[in-house]
């Protein structure tokens, strides 16, 4: 059965009930969502700093730099073309996350950047690039309950990620 778009408020509401019913719990998803969007970047850095510890060579190096970047960018260019409304802004709604911006909902830029990342890690290290995956996995589930994107905005992120992440399988 096909769920009209109208319920989304519905379902959203739905969504957070248990954070309403216990306002801790809204700073939870908030230092959570933070502590995802500081860490990932980190775990970018560490990449390189473990890829200079071990002296790869920069032919080795580059597709760590390339493939992300070409990725960011291609990836931003259409989120901008796209310029899809966020959850917010379509159903006049108090979001869980606090949020300024409007548009560029689809997809979701956190979730890829997390887990391109996340792929980049696998190529070091495919237990760590589970768990980094793992975790760009909650963040996407902390994007959508914080009101900020909707499902499809972060499950196409985080495909998309997959997919561009694949080409360290091809160079």
């Amino acid at each position: 059965m096909k769920r009209n778009s109208r319920d989304y408020p519905e379902f959203y509401n739905w969504l957070i009930q248990p954070f309403i019913k216990k306002p801790h719990r809204i700073q939870l998803l908030r230092r959570l969502n933070r502590l995802l969007t500081f860490v990932m970047p980190g775990v970018y850095g560490l990449v390189f700093c473990w890829l200079f510890a071990k002296q790869v060579s920069l032919e080795k190096m580059w597709p760590f730099v390339w493939i992300p970047a070409t990725g960011f960018v291609l990836f931003s260019l259409v989120r901008h073309w796209i310029n899809f409304p966020r959850p917010y802004e379509k159903w006049e709604f108090q979001p869980l996350l606090e949020k300024r911006s409007s548009g560029h909902s689809f997809p979701s830029r956190h979730v890829f950047s997390a887990t391109i990342i996340s792929m980049c890690l696998c190529q070091l290290s495919l237990s760590l690039g589970l768990c980094s995956l793992f975790l760009s996995l909650m963040l996407a589930f902390v994007r959508v309950l914080g009101g900020v994107h909707y499902p499809k905005d972060v499950l196409v992120a985080w495909g998309l990620g997959i997919l561009w992440g694949g080409l360290f399988l091809v160079v």
